[in-house]
C-alpha cells in the first residue's frame, strides 16, 4: 500500500532542509579545495532545492482535488523542470571539466574533498531513507527525487575516494575534472531518462514505473 499524498509533503520538506543545510558546507568546500567536482555537487544541490520547492507546490495543486482530470499534471511539470535542470547542471560541469583537462588541472586540496563529501553521502543516504523505496514508484517527482538522493550520494562517495588519493599521493589532480565527467555523465542519462517520462505523462500516455 502506498503512503498516504500527505506524508509526500512531509518527506520532500525533510530532504529539502537537508539540501539546504548542505549547501553552504559544498561550496565553501569545493573554493577551499580547488575542486570542480564539489563545485559541481554544490550546484547539483541548488538545483535540487529549487525542485523540491516546486514540487511542494505540484503536490498541493494536485492535492486540492486529486481525482480531476489531469491532476497528475503539476507532478509532471516538477519532474521536467527537475530534469532539466540537471542537464543544466551537467553541462556547465562538463564544459569546466574538460576546460581543466585542455589547460591543465589545478592543485586541489583532498581533505576537503574528502571531508565534504563524506558529509554529503550521509545526507543523501539520510534523505534517501526518509523517502523511502516506495518512492520510485509512487510518482514522476517523487521517483526523480529518490534518483538525485541515490545518484548525489554515489557521487559523493566517488569524490570521496578521489579525495583520498589526491591526499595521498599529493598529485594526480586531473583525477577531479575526470570524475566531474564521469558523475556528468552518469546524472545525464537518468534526467534524459526522466524527461522522456515526464514528456509522456504531459501528453496524456500511461507511465511505467521500474521496481
Amino acid at each position: 500500500m502506498k503512503p498516504p499524498r500527505w506524508s509526500q509533503r512531509r518527506r520532500i520538506s525533510i530532504v529539502l532542509v537537508l539540501n539546504l543545510a548542505l549547501i553552504i558546507g559544498l561550496v565553501v568546500a569545493g573554493l577551499l579545495a580547488h575542486s570542480v567536482s564539489v563545485l559541481a555537487a554544490a550546484g547539483d544541490t541548488v538545483a535540487d532545492c529549487f525542485a523540491l520547492v516546486l514540487g511542494l507546490v505540484a503536490i498541493a495543486l494536485r492535492d486540492r482535488d486529486p481525482d480531476r482530470p489531469h491532476a497528475q499534471r503539476p507532478i509532471a511539470i516538477a519532474a521536467l523542470v527537475n530534469a532539466t535542470l540537471l542537464l543544466i547542471v551537467t553541462a556547465t560541469v562538463t564544459v569546466e571539466a574538460v576546460s581543466r583537462l585542455v589547460e591543465g588541472s589545478p592543485s586541489v586540496e583532498g581533505l576537503p574533498m574528502v571531508v565534504v563529501s563524506v558529509a554529503t553521502v550521509i545526507v543523501m543516504l539520510t534523505g534517501a531513507l526518509v523517502l523511502g523505496r516506495s518512492a520510485a514508484g509512487e510518482d514522476l517527482h517523487m521517483r526523480s527525487v529518490l534518483i538525485d538522493a541515490v545518484a548525489d550520494a554515489a557521487a559523493a562517495a566517488a569524490v570521496a575516494v578521489a579525495g583520498a588519493i589526491i591526499l595521498i599521493t599529493n598529485g594526480l589532480f586531473w583525477l577531479d575534472p575526470v570524475l566531474a565527467l564521469g558523475v556528468s555523465a552518469l546524472i545525464a542519462i537518468a534526467a534524459i531518462q526522466l524527461v522522456v517520462k515526464a514528456i509522456s505523462a504531459l501528453r496524456g500516455k500511461q507511465v511505467e514505473f521500474d521496481d
